[in-house]
């Protein structure tokens, strides 16, 4: 059972970067393919906000993909989780349909596994097994 939580965690945690890097990448270009900055727009949201979010997306990728600092994990994956509930929430208040919610909701589910899968050296409060 251990192992196989091991590799969960880890497939969690790869796709989990894999999707925040792309996207972060995309938000500090200036666009991401699907009209980035007019998403941003149609949100209601200034286009100034697009590359300071992909900052802290990039910036959390480092922190969850560093050894050591777990500390710093638990706020990465906090943030984490407030960014993209943030956005599936906006997509929601917009009427946005079903679609664009799903990404930001598949970042959500895997922080989430990952945080939940996370080993015992990645947490800041250690329990005995």
């Amino acid at each position: 059972m251990q192992k196989a939580k091991k590799i969960t965690f880890w497939v969690a945690t790869i796709w989990l970067a894999l999707g925040l890097t792309a996207t972060g990448i995309a938000q500090l270009a200036g666009a991401d393919g699907q009209g980035g900055a007019d998403m941003i727009a149609k949100l209601g949201y200034p286009a100034y906000l697009m590359p300071l979010l992909g900052v802290w997306k990039l910036l959390a990728v480092a922190a969850l993909l560093i050894p050591r600092y777990p500390l710093l994990k638990e706020w990465a994956y906090a943030g984490v989780f407030f960014l993209m509930s943030g956005a599936i929430y906006s997509h929601i208040a917009a009427h946005d349909p079903a679609v664009e919610v799903l990404p930001g909701l598949l970042l959500l589910v895997l922080s989430t596994l990952s945080w939940l899968l996370r080993p015992q050296s990645r947490t800041t409060f250690r329990t005995a097994e």
